[in-house]
């Protein structure tokens, strides 16, 4: 019990915070507050996240770099894993960069996610909703027609569109690699409607600072 009690009281200050940020929206959004209350909450984690993408682009750069050196390393040490795992810890720590560095804007975005599900995973989680659809509910878990199936598409028309526009950006990569972005509609069928939400606002944000932070050079 003692381990909850933290992704408690975090659900907790979600909770206020999504809350005040629903009334403000409401008056000018009627029953949509709390969905725009969802996107704005997202907005302003990745906002908190945005000098650790820095360090992620800057060591993205910096791997792209050492690219050839990495090779010629594999190719000493290529019969001793040990002697390799020094070299590249050893070339990683002079060129101040680290193969990590490109997971920890999603590693900390795991909790806020995972708070963001607690939140709204009940139907006592909320009682509002978008379009008339609760924020708790489940794709299946309504009728496929109507409402409550077209917002649901609309969410993953979205997801698809910015994981079609990732995917072209991904040319040179395999072509399994190119159909990984594709994933977040899968798994935002999955999940509640206010989930769904958090995942599009989220990609919809990594999308926006590719275009802006790592645009490719001129040829």
């Amino acid at each position: 019990m003692l381990a909850f009690r933290p992704l408690d009281a975090a659900v907790g200050v979600a909770h206020q915070l999504v809350t005040a940020l629903t009334a403000a929206v409401d008056p000018v959004l009627p029953g949509a507050g709390a969905a725009v209350a969802i996107v704005l909450f997202t907005a302003a984690v990745r906002l908190l996240l945005v000098p650790l993408t820095l360090r992620q682009i800057r060591g993205e750069r910096a791997r792209a770099r050492l690219a050839p050196r990495l090779k010629e390393l594999r190719d000493e040490h290529r019969g001793d894993p040990a002697r390799l795992s020094e070299a590249l810890s050893g070339l990683y720590r002079a060129e101040g960069g680290s193969p990590l560095t490109g997971c920890l804007p999603m590693l900390v975005q795991m909790p806020f996610f995972w708070i963001m599900y607690r939140l709204f995973a009940s139907p006592g989680g909320s009682t509002d909703g978008l379009f008339g659809v609760p924020l708790h509910d489940h794709w299946l878990a309504g009728p496929v027609f109507g409402a409550h199936g077209l917002v649901f598409l609309v969410l993953f028309g979205l997801l698809a569109l910015l994981a079609w526009w990732s995917s072209r950006r991904m040319r040179e990569a395999p072509r399994l690699m190119r159909l990984l972005p594709y994933g977040t509609v899968l798994f935002a069928a999955t999940l509640p409607l206010a989930a769904g939400l958090y995942v599009l606002t989220s990609t919809a944000w990594t999308a926006l600072e590719t275009a802006l932070l790592r645009r490719e050079p001129p040829t």
